[in-house]
């Protein structure tokens, strides 16, 4: 891989935090954007039925619209609200703010790549579904 091709990116984790004051989670989906790229995507679990599995205290359907408004507001989607219509980068950091609700996100973290959709497909597999690099 050619390095001058390399793109920095940044990224988080969505949570489901069941009970927040007990601040334990589970894994639901990744945001990623590369400003430089002018790329901001995300992927999650948005199966109602998948998501009442990983988290069974949680209503499944309401957890499911919360984050497929997030999808929306990644995409740009006007009727997301007035959110979606900032820049990338401010919806990015708007996901991204800390929150002491059922979805939350990690801490923001850095990557280095070619091609940040590949990142974020494989940053889901790996911290998402769990499957092995």
């Amino acid at each position: 891989m050619n390095t001058s091709q390399w793109v920095s990116y940044h990224f988080a984790i969505l949570r489901v935090v069941p009970h927040v004051h007990l601040a334990s989670f589970v894994n639901v989906g990744v945001v990623l954007h590369a400003r430089t790229a002018e790329f901001l995507a995300m992927r999650a679990v948005t199966d109602a039925q998948a998501l009442q599995v990983l988290a069974p205290e949680v209503d499944s359907e309401l957890l499911a619209r919360y984050l497929a408004c997030y999808a929306s507001i990644c995409d740009g989607d006007p009727g997301a609200g007035p959110i979606a219509l900032v820049s990338p980068s401010e919806r990015f950091h708007w996901i991204t703010s800390p929150r002491s609700d059922v979805l939350q996100s990690s801490p923001v973290h850095e990557g280095l790549g070619a091609d940040p959709a590949r990142a974020l497909d494989d940053l889901f597999a790996r911290i998402v579904q769990r499957e092995p690099t």
